[in-house]
């Protein structure tokens, strides 16, 4: 996916999980992901995963990060685990895929920004882009919680 843009249909299932179009900045979308996992570790009787749980947190931030300054802002933001996997879908106004941007610019200068797709690229086990009925765009990213 992160490669090649393709688009599909999220159908979410009833699961456990925290969704709200109010959300507006990273570190409410970090404190969202942080509750979804800590309540899923104690339901589960399980330890949270230090490192997981840190790739969630900047995958969410980027996602956050990125529907702020290229999106038009976030109009939608969704977490839930699925099993061993913490699924978070950020909507944002733009039609425009996202990109990575070459490190260097035309004069082989070092480019500020541009990392935060291929890191969620890297990160995620799944990615997806998915247009919005009613125009914009959502990305759903799986994050392995162990």
């Amino acid at each position: 996916m992160c490669n090649e843009h393709r688009t599909e249909t999220i159908v979410e299932t009833g699961s456990r999980g925290f969704g709200t179009t109010r959300l507006c900045r990273p570190a409410e979308a970090r404190r969202a992901v942080e509750r979804v996992v800590a309540e899923r570790c104690r339901a589960a009787h399980l330890p949270c995963d230090p490192a997981a749980l840190g790739d969630a947190l900047l995958v969410v931030s980027e996602l956050t990060t990125n529907a702020i300054l290229h999106g038009g802002g976030i109009t939608d933001f969704r977490v839930d685990v699925a099993g061993p996997w913490l699924r978070v879908s950020v909507s944002d106004r733009s039609d425009e895929m996202p990109v990575a941007r070459a490190p260097l610019d035309a004069r082989d200068r070092q480019r500020t920004g541009g990392r935060g797709w291929p890191i969620v690229c890297r990160l995620a086990r799944a990615v997806r882009v998915s247009e919005l009925p009613a125009g914009g765009k959502c990305i759903t990213a799986e994050v392995a919680l162990s």
